[in-house]
C-alpha cells in the first residue's frame, strides 16, 4: 500500500513536470510566433515601400520614354524638312549651333528637357 502511494506520488510528479514543460514550451513558442509576426510586419512594410518606389520609377521611365520618342519625332521631322540642314541631326551640338534657316525649329533647342519629373510614392498608395 505504501509502495502504491509512492508510485502514485511519483506518477503525479512526472505528470506535473510534463505539464510544466509543456507550459514552458507554449510560452517559448508564443514568443517565437510574436517575433516572426513582427519580422513579417517589418518585411511587409519594406516591401510596400519598394513597390511604391518601383511604381514611381516605372512612371518616370514611361515619361522619359515618351519624351525620348517625342524628341526622336522632332529630329525626324527636322531631318525630313531638309531645307537649310546639312546631313542628319545625330549630333545635338550640330542642331543647337544654328545651322538651319527655319525660326520655328530654333525653339526646339531641347532646353526644357532638363526639367525634373516629379512623382511621389504617395500617389500610388491605396
Amino acid at each position: 500500500m505504501i509502495s502504491n502511494r509512492e508510485s502514485a506520488k511519483r506518477s503525479r510528479m512526472r505528470r506535473q513536470k510534463h505539464l510544466d514543460d509543456l507550459t514552458g514550451q507554449i510560452t517559448h513558442l508564443r514568443y517565437e510566433n510574436n517575433q516572426i509576426l513582427t519580422n513579417m510586419s517589418i518585411v511587409t512594410h519594406l516591401y510596400m515601400n519598394v513597390e511604391s518606389e518601383n511604381s514611381v520609377l516605372r512612371a518616370q521611365m514611361s515619361e522619359l520614354n515618351h519624351r525620348l520618342q517625342a524628341l526622336i519625332d522632332i529630329i525626324n521631322s527636322m531631318n525630313s524638312i531638309g531645307d537649310g540642314f546639312e546631313g542628319d541631326f545625330d549630333d545635338y551640338d550640330h542642331m543647337i549651333s544654328g545651322n538651319y534657316n527655319d525660326d520655328f525649329l530654333y525653339h526646339w533647342s531641347l532646353t526644357h528637357v532638363s526639367q525634373p519629373i516629379m512623382a511621389s510614392p504617395d500617389v500610388f498608395m491605396c
